[in-house]
């Protein structure tokens, strides 16, 4: 904490109060912004944990095969994330209220029927996944990379609702330091493996290392959390409202679909236009820039169980304020995120190889979207959980439309660089959207109590 003190001077004067007062202050405000503090320490050390296994499997494999591996993989993100069924996201709402009504049964039951249902599903995705390929839906150089990384799935997806409950109880060294640096680390270790067994270095071999990283890393989380939990949920009946869990579910799994086709559809797309090493390059520079986007998650992972608990006590006349707070927290880091980022954007992509380098202009447009979303804030994150989960997967449904076609169209014109414009002025519209909508939201939710004062 004192060396967090001590470092809070280099930043700029806006950014620096706010942390100040997150790190010396006392009270709820103070727990939270610590807490978004924790969880922005844990993203950068995983931000640069990512940066170089990227960098290394760059270098190892060639654009080639990086492109091809990094294509296979963004399939098991898109659909291990989706097999949660919107069950790691409503976790964020239950389990807090479950707590502030003490209500220990159904919370127990929730968490059984949550593991039960992401590892049954994450099975049964991957045999379909295989009699696809099978099939030969799949076809060429991807087929064999993507087929393997299919048997990740199970873990994938119990990591990712194991995530959801570290943020719900406001653990966020188990919801994130297993999935983000964990997982990575021992990439590097079964990558080396690999390497030593005399395997050709090729996204076959990245992929066989990263279901290995994928699976141990589900059960150390797994089995950490579980540890955690019963000394505050300890062993007991358990209660279940699967009708209810279900219809608050299910709008969050679109809402998380919508979501990772946002972050997302510019790769998948590129694949039907461009070839893999092109894909690559432009990979390489998307995640360069978006590593700025570690502020949002970190302040969001904070911020949607604090307005969840706001709203199971009936403190409304708090979210507004919080909301815009956390504006704030999100807003000045990422915009000094950025400005690093940019200025050392080019030496950064020739660490991947000198082929890279094309795409440093790529990284000055997909800024500017990360910027708007990055003003918006956690928006989304409190419609989520004041009941409004419909709206916002609207909102990005929305979104993804106008990215597919802004995608199809721009990138056969200006290939990687139609893809960055299309990106970029989807992230602008589903921000700005989803502030105003979650500002009208506010101003009625506060017009009872300023007719009752």
């Amino acid at each position: 904490m004192f060396i967090l003190v001590k470092c809070v001077r280099f930043l700029p004067e806006p950014l620096r109060g706010h942390v100040h007062g997150m790190l010396m202050g006392s009270g709820e405000r103070a727990s939270s912004g610590r807490g978004a503090i924790t969880a922005f320490l844990i993203r950068i050390l995983s931000a640069a944990i990512a940066f170089g296994s990227q960098v290394i499997l760059a270098r190892w494999m060639g654009s080639f095969d990086f492109g091809l591996f990094t294509s296979a993989w963004i399939w098991i993100t898109v659909i291990g994330t989706l097999l949660t069924f919107g069950f790691a996201t409503s976790v964020i709402r239950l389990l807090p209220e479950y707590r502030e009504l003490e209500k220990p049964a159904l919370a127990r039951g929730f968490l059984f029927s949550g593991r039960v249902l992401t590892i049954s599903a994450g099975v049964l995705a991957m045999l379909a996944g295989w009699a696809l390929i099978a099939a030969g839906v799949v076809q060429g150089p991807l087929v064999l990379p993507l087929a393997l990384v299919l048997a990740a799935l199970p873990a994938y997806a119990l990591t990712d609702f194991q995530d959801g409950v570290g943020r719900a109880q406001g653990w966020i060294d188990l919801a994130l330091l297993p999935p983000y640096v964990f997982r990575p680390i021992l990439l590097f270790v079964f990558i080396a493996i690999v390497a030593l067994q005399g395997h050709v270095h090729s996204a076959t071999s990245a992929a066989l290392a990263a279901i290995a990283a994928t699976w141990v890393t589900a059960a150390i989380q797994y089995f950490m959390q579980k540890s955690r939990m019963a000394q505050v949920l300890p062993e007991g009946p358990k209660a279940f409202t699967i009708p209810r869990w279900i219809s608050l579910s299910v709008p969050l799994l679109l809402l998380d679909g919508f979501s990772l086709l946002m972050l997302n559809l510019d790769i998948l797309l590129l694949n039907l236009y461009v070839t893999p090493d092109q894909v690559g390059i432009y990979f390489a520079a998307i995640r360069t820039i978006s590593l700025v986007s570690f502020v949002h998650f970190s302040v969001a992972a904070v911020a949607m169980p604090k307005f969840a608990a706001l709203y199971a006590t009936g403190r409304n006349e708090d979210i507004f304020p919080a909301l815009r707070e956390m504006q704030n927290w999100t807003f000045w880091p990422s915009l000094f995120g950025v400005a690093v980022l940019l200025g050392l954007g080019y030496p950064l992509l020739r660490l991947f190889g000198p082929e890279f380098t094309v795409a440093y202009p790529i990284m000055f447009i997909l800024a500017l979207g990360l910027l708007v979303r990055a003003f918006a804030g956690p928006a989304q994150s409190l419609l989520v959980v004041s009941g409004r989960q419909s709206t916002a997967a609207i909102i990005l449904m929305l979104t993804v439309i106008l990215n597919a076609v802004l995608n199809i169209v721009l990138i056969p014109l200006w290939g990687i660089f139609g893809a960055a414009v299309a990106t970029t002025s989807a992230f602008a519209f589903e921000a700005i959207t989803t502030l105003l909508v979650t500002n009208r939201h506010l101003a009625r939710t506060r017009k009872p109590d300023h007719g009752t004062a």
